[in-house]
């Protein structure tokens, strides 16, 4: 006898309800004749189930299958011709498959299948099996392969980062809507958002670098607590991930760069339901949304600056204050729990030098830096006019650049029309004054050199002059002739 352990729950919870029938007449001895009547079942039906039972146990009281269940009467080389035609790609029908096993049965001299059998043996097919063939082996490997997926277990132990397309229009200067790509950088352990960068322009290294800078560095917004260096950086294969300059930057912050395999996104999964939450909770309610397979919603009458300032709003205020449905704790609060310190680098001069990959060179001239059309100023500038300096920018906010004079920092100049801000006159008079301040203290520190070598150099040619070898090699001159009357 089969253990009851081999069998179905539903097979089981049938045994029980039998035996249940069965208790007052095994237990307390109650007439089976009664019982049977109280329970509505035949005599002979309720005595052999008690002879069963008592037999067998509660295996006895399971529902028996036929010794012939599940053959089919048509021979094996049928069955596996019903299974290959079913197999095939592109797929056939039932009655296709039906009509070919029937001409080939007759050819055989055996028994032509009815239809209902035909489809019965397509039905019995793994859909694993349908899958690989029909569909190939990507299809098969997104719903079958056993997948592994990174499990990190703190904050910023992972991160993940990916870009998406966005499924809203948005309108833009003098050219037709379009939709903007988002760079997204998301904590593994908490799900919060670290970082992200919107944009017009395609996947690049510059927006990874953007949303790794925004994300590693403190934010401005006090209500965005995440940040730090992460201990690994887990993205796919595109050439930005994997370009050379991202390999540096993650070799000199002793960040550890993780590739997914290529064509199999599902181990970055944590990412991918992010932006299929975006959508349905944010980009779904906004005008310009036009998902794949449906319509626009309304006009598009947002500009890529509107949807940042929303789309920050909706991160800050709603998703990383809701909880996860995987975590059941809001992203923030997940982020920071355990009161860990986040690694961080030494300045954010260091870090720009590193991550913007937007670098220009430039002459400094005596009204600042011409950089776009725009006129950038900085006192500090004072000291290196006529000098070529390093430029380094985040196209997101061209109010101020960054200087820098052979790898060093200088100072962060600013476009005073855009910035909003102003470089006094008293500031560029007391930083030109300066300047000549320390060009007059040069010149005179190396007048002082001169004089001092040439005052060295006049006193030994006087020694030369003076020495007695000099006054023995020269010729004796005759005595002079003197008088009496002298």
């Amino acid at each position: 006898m089969d253990v009851l352990t081999t069998f179905s729950e539903e097979e089981r919870s049938l045994a029980l309800k039998r035996f249940q029938l069965l208790r007052p007449h095994l237990e307390d001895g109650v007439a089976l004749t009664k019982v049977a009547k109280e329970a509505e079942l035949c005599f002979r039906t309720a005595h052999r189930w008690a002879a069963l039972y008592r037999q067998f146990g509660l295996v006895g009281l399971t529902r028996k299958q036929r010794s012939d269940t599940g053959q089919c009467c048509l021979s094996s080389e049928l069955q596996k011709c019903i299974e290959g035609l079913a197999l095939q790609s592109p797929p056939l029908s039932g009655a296709a498959i039906h009509r070919r096993v029937t001409a080939l049965a007759k050819e055989r001299g055996e028994n032509a299948p009815s239809y209902p059998l035909v489809t019965k043996i397509m039905r019995r097919l793994p859909d694993a099996l349908t899958t690989l063939a029909q569909e190939g082996s990507k299809s098969y490997a997104q719903s079958y392969d056993l997948v592994h997926r990174r499990e990190a277990e703190g904050p910023n132990v992972i991160w993940q980062a990916d870009h998406c397309l966005m499924d809203i229009f948005l309108l833009r200067e003098g050219k037709e809507p379009a939709r903007p790509w988002l760079t997204t950088i998301i904590d593994d352990y908490s799900r919060a958002i670290a970082g992200y960068y919107l944009t017009f322009d395609a996947p690049s290294s510059l927006n990874t670098s953007l949303a790794l800078r925004q994300a590693i560095w403190r934010k401005q917004d006090p209500r965005w607590h995440i940040c730090g260096i992460p201990a690994i950086f887990y993205t796919d294969n595109g050439s930005d991930f994997t370009s050379q300059h991202l390999e540096q930057v993650s070799a000199d912050l002793k960040i550890r760069l993780v590739f997914s395999i290529p064509g199999k996104p599902r181990g970055r999964g944590r990412i991918e339901r992010f932006f299929d939450t975006l959508n349905q909770m944010f980009l779904s309610e906004l005008p310009g949304y036009h998902p794949p397979k449906g319509s626009m919603r309304d006009k598009p009458q947002l500009t890529l600056t509107e949807l940042d300032a929303r789309l920050g709003t909706f991160l800050l205020d709603v998703y990383h204050q809701r909880p996860h449905s995987d975590t059941k704790t809001a992203p923030q609060q997940r982020w920071e729990s355990g009161g860990f310190l986040p690694q961080m680098p030494t300045s954010l001069e260091q870090l720009d030098l590193l991550l913007l990959t937007v670098p220009t060179t430039r002459k400094v001239l005596s009204d600042g830096i011409r950089f776009q059309s725009l006129r950038y100023i900085d006192p500090t500038l004072a000291a290196y006019v006529g000098e070529t300096v390093l430029l380094r920018y985040d196209p997101r906010d061209i109010a101020e650049i960054r200087v820098f004079y052979q790898n060093h920092f200088l100072c962060r100049a600013i476009c005073q029309e855009v910035a909003g801000q102003t470089v006094s006159l008293r500031e560029i008079i007391k930083a030109r004054n300066n300047r000549r301040k320390e060009l007059r203290k040069t010149i005179q520190d190396r007048q002082r050199t001169v004089d001092t070598l040439l005052e060295l150099r006049r006193w030994d040619s006087k020694e030369e002059i003076l020495s007695p070898a000099v006054v023995e090699s020269e010729p004796k001159s005759p005595p002079l002739k003197r008088y009496h009357n002298e």
